[in-house]
C-alpha cells in the first residue's frame, strides 16, 4: 500500500471507514468481535496475510503437530511480511486459542502491523502489554490443536463475517478492525480524511449548543461556509 494512503488511515476512525464504505455499497466490512487488546493508543494499518482455520480432526491434531517445522501456525507467523496484519478466521469461535504471546512476540518482533482473530488468544494480559495491535473476541487458554486446524496460508477467508482478501487494507481503531479492498484503498482513505475534518467541525459546533439540525448531515449553506472558514483557519 501506498505510505501516503497509510498515514491517512492512521488518523481516521473505523466508524468513518465504515460509512464510506457503505456509500460504495458494502455493508459487511467490519470484524464483528473483534475487540482491542490493550489498546495503543494509534490505529493498526496495514495489508492483510491470513490464515484459515478449520475444525480439528483428532488423528492429525496432537501435541506432536507443534514439532513439525512446516506447521501453517508456525509459518505464517514466519511469513507474514514486516507492516503486515495477520488476519485469522478462527470460525468466530474463542473456545480453543488462535495464538498466545510467544507467537504474536516473534510477529512483533518480525515488524508486524498487528494481528486480528475472530476468535481468542491465550496470555491475553501479556499480549495486551506487548507493542504491537493486537484484536480478538475474548481470552482463552486451550491450545488451537484442541478445536481446530491451522490449513490455508494468505487465501482469502471470512473473520468475523467479513471478507477478506490478501492483500486487503486492515484497519483497527479503539473499537473495531474493518477490511478496506485493496483496489480501493486510496480513495476510501481520501475521502475519510474529509469526513473526519467535517466531523471535527461538527464536533465543535455541538459542544458550543449548535443543533444537529441542518449541520450533521449537513444541507445548509451556512454551515457549508463556516466550515470551509474552520478549515482555512486550522490548515486542514
Amino acid at each position: 500500500m501506498k505510505d501516503e494512503t497509510r498515514e491517512k488511515l492512521m488518523d481516521v476512525s473505523v466508524a468513518t471507514l465504515a460509512t464510506a464504505l457503505y456509500k460504495r455499497g458494502l455493508r459487511s466490512q467490519v470484524v464483528q468481535g473483534a475487540n482491542p487488546l490493550g489498546w495503543k493508543g494509534k490505529n493498526m494499518v496495514g495489508p492483510a496475510y491470513t490464515l484459515r482455520y478449520m475444525p480439528a480432526r483428532e488423528d492429525r491434531n496432537q501435541l506432536v503437530e507443534f514439532r513439525n517445522p512446516e506447521h501453517p501456525q508456525r509459518v505464517a507467523i514466519e511469513q507474514c511480511p514486516a507492516g503486515h496484519v495477520l488476519v485469522m478466521d478462527s470460525r468466530k469461535s474463542a473456545a480453543a486459542a488462535s495464538a498466545g504471546d510467544i507467537l504474536i512476540t516473534r510477529l512483533m518482533k518480525r515488524g508486524g502491523a498487528g494481528i486480528v482473530t475472530d476468535g481468542g488468544f491465550r496470555d491475553a494480559a501479556v499480549i495486551a502489554e506487548l507493542d504491537i495491535p493486537a484484536y480478538h473476541t475474548r481470552p482463552s487458554s486451550p491450545t488451537n490443536l484442541t478445536l481446530n486446524e491451522a490449513i490455508g496460508i494468505n487465501e482469502p477467508i471470512g473473520c468475523g463475517d467479513a471478507p477478506v482478501f490478501p492483500g486487503d487494507v486492515i484497519v483497527g481503531d479503539a473499537d473495531c478492525v474493518i477490511v478496506i479492498p485493496q483496489d480501493i484503498a486510496d480513495e476510501v482513505a481520501d475521502e475519510a480524511v474529509e469526513m473526519t475534518a467535517y466531523e471535527d467541525f461538527v464536533v465543535e459546533r455541538v459542544k458550543d449548543g449548535e443543533s444537529i439540525i441542518g449541520l450533521y448531515p449537513c444541507t445548509k449553506d451556512e454551515h457549508r461556509a463556516a466550515f470551509e472558514d474552520w478549515r482555512k483557519e486550522r490548515g486542514r
